[in-house]
């Protein structure tokens, strides 16, 4: 065991498993201790893959999901910890209804900071992952997921700060997940064109807007491609939230490792000298 270790904090069940997956496999398989912490249940979300009865599944969502939640932390490798907060789903409309009461993103923020800090001063995780400022993408509990992950950094190394949560610890370095940057779609767009005429990526970078590109962003591209089976499979594990016919599968794991072996991050904030670019999370931290 190299004695070092990693917490990637997610809003929901699933994030973990399309958003740094490999990485997290990777550092687990090489004898790091890795925690992935999941802020909701993921409750209001949608049922997804339309080989399943959508009414039946939806009926016992919450249970479902922690059972899918179990199965994609065990094919990762990873320890798993649920901070306990209820999805506050994804407000749609024109202006957008309130967020339901006692959701995640609604409550107040010292709530879900405080039990955070818990989390980060029993494990004493030397580098943390989470979304960046946007959320990745505009979900309320992405957002607050960030919200959260930045002050806990902070907040965690504070002796006067939630005494009651355990003694203080300082998380060296903190990483934003980019997993969905354009450079990258673009990159598998162009080679499903050229190999099969088609793309399932073509509505999606009409989305995704090139003055959004955060590939200028990425400081730190980590080679995981060894592990790109396990990330897949990690995803099919959840199965209420992925069409196993989609495009998270529409590029074969052969052609990912060969054309983008590498998954991306930004470093936030670092307490510990380091160079960009990096290709380790964990470059300036010493082992114990």
């Amino acid at each position: 065991m190299s004695g070092l270790r990693l917490m990637a904090v997610h809003a929901h069940p699933d994030d973990e498993s399309s958003k740094g997956a490999a990485t997290t496999a990777r550092y687990a398989a090489e004898g790091n201790e890795v925690l992935v912490v999941t802020l909701t249940g993921g409750e209001r979300g949608d049922v997804l893959n339309p080989a399943l009865d959508a009414p039946a599944v939806k009926a016992n969502l919450p249970a479902i999901r922690r059972q899918e939640m179990a199965e994609a932390a065990r094919i990762l490798g990873v320890s798993h910890h649920w901070l306990g907060y209820v999805d506050s789903g994804f407000p749609e409309g024109d202006p957008p209804p309130p967020l339901p009461e006692g959701s995640f993103a609604a409550v107040p923020i010292e709530e879900p900071l405080r039990d955070l800090v818990a989390v980060v001063r029993r494990f004493r995780p030397h580098v943390m992952t989470t979304y960046d400022e946007k959320g990745g993408y505009p979900h309320p509990d992405h957002v607050r997921c960030h919200e959260v992950s930045m002050a806990a950094f902070e907040a965690a190394a504070d002796p006067g700060r939630f005494p009651e949560a355990g003694p203080a610890w300082q998380v060296s370095k903190i990483y934003y997940d980019h997993a969905f940057i354009r450079k990258r779609l673009v990159q598998f767009h162009e080679l499903l064109l050229e190999r099969d005429g088609e793309s399932p990526y073509t509505e999606l970078l009409a989305n995704v807007p090139e003055d959004e590109d955060k590939s200028h962003r990425v400081t730190t591209s980590v080679p995981c491609a060894a592990y790109f089976p396990q990330r897949e499979a990690a995803l099919l594990a959840h199965r209420s939230q992925v069409d196993p016919n989609g495009f998270f599968f529409a590029v074969p794991v052969a052609l990912q490792q060969q054309y983008w072996p590498t998954e991306e991050f930004e470093l936030a904030r670092s307490l510990v000298p380091t160079s960009q670019p990096e290709n380790d999370l964990f470059a300036g931290v010493q082992a114990p």
